[in-house]
Formats: C-alpha cells, sequence, structure tokens
C-alpha cells in the first residue's frame, strides 16, 4: 500500500460545490496536486555547477503545464540532459528547486517516480532475455505492481508499442528502433501521470515515427503528461502543444508551441522559372541570405514595402509565378533565439 498523502482534508467543503476526487483511491495523492491547470513540473533558479567549475544548468524557472505534450529544445551541451536527471532524482542540483507532481525533488522520489514512466538516455536492456522477459523484469521490480496482472500488463504494453510479433525474440538481436519501443513499454507498463521521453523517436524509421507520435497524442488525450525531449524539430511542432528552448544552460524561451515562433521573421519566397535573375535582382534590393533551389527562390525580407520588390522583379523581367512571405517554423524561431545550429547530441 502506497503511503498516504500528508494534505489535510478541506474543513469548508461546502466551499467547492466540485470538490476534486483523485482517480486513483489509493494513490498518494500526487494527482490531487497535479490536477488540471497545475504545473506538473516546476523548477525555480534550478543550477547544476559540475566538479571543475563547469556550469551546466543555470538558473532554470521552467513549467509544464498538465496535461500538455511538452518539448525540451537545445542544442549540444545546453543542459538538457542534465535538468531531466535532476527532475527524475537522479542527480542533486547544486542550488534552486524542483517539483514533479507537486512534490520537491529528489527529497519525494519515492512517492512521485511510481507516478512517472521515463525513458532517458536510451534503454536499459537484458540482451540475453527477450522482449517479454525484460519487461517481466521491469514489472517485478516495481514494488506497487500486482503480480498477479503481471502478464497481462506487460503483453498490453507490448502491443501499444508494436513488439507483440518480436516479444520472443532476445533483446540483444533487436534493432534500436525495436529497443527504444520495448523501452517505450517499460515506461507504460503502469498508468502514468507522467511520461518523460528523451529521442524517444531516435532510431525509427517513419513509419514507427508515426506510431509514436500517434501514441504520445493518445497518452496526452488519456491525461497523460509528456515531457518531451527531441531534436526533430518539426517532430516537436507536429505533436508538441507546448516547448521550451535552452542554449548554454539558460532558458531562452518557454510557450505555447503556435507561440514561439511568432518573434522569428518568416522566409521571403519567389517561385520563377528564372531563379538566377531572381537571386540577383533580390539581392541587388537587399534581400539576405538568399538561396536558390530550383524554381524556387528564398531569402530574409527586407525592411521595405514587399509590393515594391515585387515591382522590381517584373521590371527587370523576371516572371514570377509566386511571391510571398512564408510562416516562420520552430527552426527559425530555434535558430533566432540562439544564434546556433541544432545537435542531435543535446
Amino acid at each position: 500500500m502506497q503511503e498516504q498523502s500528508a494534505a489535510a482534508p478541506d474543513p469548508h467543503p461546502a466551499t467547492d460545490p466540485h470538490p476534486a476526487t483523485d482517480p486513483d483511491p489509493g494513490s498518494d495523492g500526487v494527482g490531487a496536486r497535479a490536477g488540471a491547470g497545475a504545473a506538473v513540473i516546476s523548477t525555480r533558479a534550478l543550477t547544476k555547477r559540475y566538479r571543475g567549475g563547469q556550469l551546466a544548468v543555470d538558473g532554470l524557472d521552467l513549467t509544464v503545464p498538465a496535461g500538455s505534450v511538452f518539448g525540451f529544445l537545445g542544442p549540444n551541451g545546453s543542459g538538457k540532459t542534465t535538468t531531466i536527471r535532476m527532475l527524475m532524482g537522479l542527480i542533486e542540483p547544486t542550488s534552486g528547486t524542483a517539483e514533479v507532481l507537486g512534490r520537491p525533488m529528489p527529497r519525494s522520489a519515492r512517492t512521485v517516480l511510481p507516478e512517472v514512466g521515463a525513458l532517458i538516455e536510451g534503454p536499459a536492456l537484458y540482451g540475453f532475455l527477450s522482449g517479454r522477459d525484460n519487461l517481466l523484469r521491469y514489472d517485478a521490480a516495481d514494488p506497487t505492481a500486482d503480480p498477479r496482472t503481471r502478464h497481462a500488463r506487460v503483453g498490453a504494453a507490448l502491443d501499444r508499442v508494436g513488439l507483440t510479433a518480436a516479444a520472443g525474440k532476445k533483446a540483444k538481436a533487436y534493432s534500436l528502433g525495436m529497443k527504444q519501443r520495448l523501452g517505450l513499454a517499460a515506461a507504460l507498463l503502469r498508468p502514468r501521470r507522467l511520461l518523460v521521453l528523451d529521442e524517444p523517436t531516435n532510431g525509427l524509421d517513419p513509419q514507427g515515427m508515426r506510431e509514436i507520435r500517434t501514441l504520445v497524442r493518445a497518452l496526452a488525450s488519456d491525461g497523460t503528461t509528456v515531457f518531451l525531449s527531441s531534436h526533430l524539430l518539426d517532430e516537436i511542432e507536429q505533436v508538441c502543444t507546448h516547448a521550451a528552448v535552452m542554449a548554454r544552460g539558460r532558458l531562452i524561451t518557454q510557450g505555447p508551441v503556435a507561440e514561439l515562433a511568432t518573434g522569428a521573421r518568416g522566409r521571403l519566397v519567389v517561385t520563377t522559372p528564372d531563379p538566377a535573375d531572381a537571386a540577383r535582382v533580390l539581392k541587388e534590393q537587399g534581400v539576405g541570405d538568399v538561396v536558390v533551389t530550383e524554381d524556387r527562390v528564398t531569402g530574409e525580407p527586407p525592411d521595405r514595402d514587399l509590393a515594391e520588390l515585387n515591382a522590381a522583379l517584373v521590371t527587370a523581367g523576371v516572371r514570377v509565378r509566386g511571391f510571398g512571405v512564408e510562416r516562420a517554423s520552430l527552426e527559425d524561431a530555434f535558430l533566432a533565439l540562439t544564434g546556433e545550429g541544432f545537435d542531435v547530441a543535446g
């Protein structure tokens, strides 16, 4: 039996005509703390300095809303993995605070972690065991798991990640993508209020990536908050509702994905059968970063009336079939905010 919540009952229940109920009466009250509108993850001035003075995370103030699919972005060395390890209680912060599901970490790790599924830096597997037997071992290590329903849980988790047919194969014979799926299955053995995934689509083919994205959306619709670290910016745009951008250990920005790109300028796009002439004219008109790709010419729009720019193209004899400014992508916003490219080893 799990530890009961230390929170006292409301002495004035009449003030709330619709009191919240914990969907798991046997839980310790973590669910009540992380209800709708609450922050499932919250850090304040979270800092990690390693021996030798290396500052990996510098004063991080992060807020992950309940029910969100939260993308965590940053180039190599930005502090993403260090942050995740502090949130999961794997390492101690140097200073600052972190709360997960409304409880301080790492002090409350034994209470919080049964409510959290995690896949961090790739799954740890026994290569000589089958996929099914690996999951049975994971489930047996959970003191809150009912052994009478263990095989049913493992079967359901394998089915959910598409590994039922390969369940009897030894893990050492799995491809990288299959190992990622098995690690995700381990994180899904029990219902979780929070799922923390570090590069969950690593090694998957396009079909596998689509399946994982669909699974993440389904988990979110069921009420699970998903905290997703990924180097695939288009993946973040497709699946995440919120995101944060890290660079050099500091938080650059955070918020709804739809709003993050608003600070970045879009790209001017000219479609023409005369790309070389169009590129020349655009450069003469002050357009920067001009790139030619077959019948498309793109560049940074200048601070001037775009109608004048279009007229200059036509006057120069360029046949313009399309002219406009494309909406800035999350990648454009990332580059504008950090001034850096994106490194997959972040």
